[in-house]
């Protein structure tokens, strides 16, 4: 497929308000794409790897400036790129609006000569960028991308921009696909048709609007009156079952790999979906909690399966002992919340497992930092070692950690995620023998023995105490009812930073104040600022957030930056008030930095619902 051809049809896509209409479009564009379905079914998502895949092109808004400025001409630099980012908002509407001489891909879309980009050659081009390191990347990197966009149109440098940025901004989420890969690829077409001629709705699956809004709702604002008019007869007809909906949904849960979905969903069809399961060395997302109640939990389940809630990092261990071609702890891998590798930042997790596992596994768990006695320290600790990329030794030294393992996804070859808790425990009992890293599990209806439990786990030091529903699965990526989270009162919360400001003396040279924003879930896919942090700092740690955020920078206004929005802290605060200062109607009094949540990324960050929620709480 050519670029260009993709490009026509993102902006078809981009340009459509209708949910169930975006669906029949991304179908469309998914069954005409051939050989380029895995790249397709990435791109329309903003993704150049799959989404289990940790790699990344480390290109920041910087470097994709200059590369739009070099190929706008000599009259043209990066200055001036940033200050038509400042005025259009987002880098596409910005690369769209050179003229980069490059024509090539519009004309072998319209059927000239066939020399301009391809889909394919896009991604490959990427995924060198993506291999790019040691000295002397940078300029390959400028130089590879001035190159592409030196042969693009106006149109396909706006998605090329985006999807350098990670930021396709079609209105195409997790959702959105799913739905569209079962239409492509599973529904039947022709039967629905002919059973439907009777009926002028069509055999329309009621649940579909409901469930492409529900997914994508971050991703793009959808027309106000999209839902009203869902019945008009201009609305398009879906085809797809639940069961086929359900086939691809799992697949997808236990692969985290849209294109591999879509390519066996189109050439193996259902039974092809089945035969997908986990695969150690390819992570899946976690299953998360939502905050609730020892009274919530056993109102709704009777009772309760709890365990310790641990102030450490999610870490998924996968462990292939019988991979022959591993040495040296190579068949050990750790991955993050967000499925990035921290095998080498942690090796004596690695150590641990080798010793004590000798089956394939992929367990759920957590790495807590503790002192001298076993006792746990702040979460703050523990995030030293997995930002940690040198000097692994030494902080080995500095800061003890261990695991606790809760969960088992997979063990010996069996995939575990539809047994309910109690069986999953069971098995990682058996996995981790003999050995203090199994989370204690209490399964009680009794609200004074959990009570109880609670209370020995905040003396020992932990964060509180996790309520699961006894008989749940495994569920990847979802925040369901079935994992409880209880802390004590006093609260953080997770804010995504959106801005800064430089700071002034000794710290003229760091970013010293930082805006901080709540996920706005209202449809706009937006945030809401809600404060500023410049307390709780340190003047090591204020160099260490200064090379962190100083690549996101997008524009700069005197002492204040833009940044792009991709990174988590935690703050403390006293209390929530409502202001008109802030676009959230909400501040933060007295707020106090905690640490950098590289485990989260933006889309975990609290949402402003939860911000109301504290609020009218105190």
């Amino acid at each position: 497929m050519q670029f260009a051809e993709f490009a026509a049809r993102a902006s078809e896509i981009e340009a459509e308000p209708a949910d169930l209409a975006t669906v029949a479009l991304v179908r469309d564009l998914f069954c005409d794409a051939g050989d380029d379905l895995p790249v397709v079914t990435r791109f329309v998502q903003g993704r150049v790897f799959p989404a289990w895949d940790s790699t990344t092109l480390d290109i920041g808004p910087r470097l994709l400036r200059e590369a739009i400025a070099r190929a706008a001409g000599q009259n043209v630099t990066a200055d001036d790129v940033e200050d038509r980012l400042a005025d259009a908002g987002e880098i596409g509407s910005v690369a769209a609006a050179y003229d980069f001489g490059g024509q090539q891909g519009l004309a072998a879309f319209s059927g000239g000569t066939n020399d301009g980009l391809t889909v394919n050659e896009v991604d490959e081009t990427l995924r060198d960028l993506a291999a790019a390191s040691g000295p002397g990347s940078e300029d390959r990197k400028l130089n590879t991308l001035f190159g592409l966009f030196n042969r693009a149109s106006s149109s396909e440098a706006k998605y090329l921009a985006r999807l350098v940025l990670g930021e396709m901004r079609i209105g195409v989420g997790a959702g959105t696909v799913r739905d569209a890969v079962a239409e492509a690829f599973l529904a039947d077409f022709e039967s629905a048709t002919e059973e439907s001629e009777d009926d002028e709705g069509g055999p329309k699956d009621d649940d579909a609007e409901d469930r492409s809004k529900d997914d994508d709702a971050e991703d793009r604002p959808k027309d106000d009156d999209t839902e009203d008019t869902a019945d008009d007869a201009d609305e398009p007809t879906t085809y797809a079952t639940d069961e086929q909906l359900a086939a691809v949904e799992r697949a997808l849960q236990v692969s985290n790999d849209y294109g591999m979905v879509a390519v066996t969903a189109r050439d193996e069809g259902k039974e092809g979906l089945k035969a997908v399961h986990l695969e150690v060395g390819r992570p899946v997302q976690a299953m998360l909690a939502q905050a609730g109640t020892v009274t919530d939990a056993l109102d709704e389940w009777d009772e309760a399966a709890v365990e310790r809630k641990f102030d450490g990092a999610r870490v998924q261990v996968h462990v292939a002992p019988d991979d022959a071609s591993a040495d040296d702890g190579e068949d050990v891998s750790l991955y993050s919340r967000n499925m990035d590798d921290v095998t080498d930042a942690l090796p004596e997790i690695v150590e641990f497992v080798e010793d004590h596992v000798d089956v394939p596994v992929i367990l759920d768990g957590e790495v807590v930092a503790v002192d001298d006695d076993g006792a746990p320290l702040p979460f703050q600790e523990v995030l030293r070692r997995f930002r940690r990329k040198h000097d692994v030794g030494r902080m080995r030294e500095e800061v003890r950690v261990e695991l606790h393992a809760f969960d088992c996804l997979h063990a010996d070859s069996e995939d575990l995620l539809d047994a309910p808790v109690t069986e999953r425990h069971a098995r990682l009992a058996e996995v981790l023998a003999d050995t203090n890293a199994v989370s204690d599990l209490l399964v009680s209806e009794d609200a004074d023995e959990i009570a109880a439990f609670e209370e020995a786990s905040l003396d020992a030091g932990h964060e509180g105490i996790m309520l699961k529903n006894p008989d749940s699965t495994y569920s990847p990526g979802n925040r369901g009812k079935n994992w409880l989270k209880r802390k004590p009162d006093v609260e953080t919360v997770d804010l995504v930073v959106t801005g800064a400001e430089w700071g002034e003396g000794r710290r003229a040279n760091h970013l010293g104040t930082f805006l901080l924003s709540a996920r706005d879930e209202s449809g706009d896919g937006d945030y809401a600022t809600i404060g500023k942090v410049a307390t709780g700092i340190t003047d090591e740690e204020l160099a260490e957030l200064s090379d962190l955020l100083e690549p996101e920078i997008v524009s700069e206004d005197g002492q204040t930056v833009e940044l792009n929005p991709s990174v988590v802290f935690e703050v403390g605060y006293e209390e929530i008030q409502r202001s008109p200062t802030y676009s959230s109607g909400y501040a933060l009094r007295f707020p106090r930095f905690i640490a950098v949540r590289e485990d989260k990324t933006p889309d975990d960050a609290d949402s402003l619902d939860r911000i109301e929620r504290l609020a009218e709480s105190q």
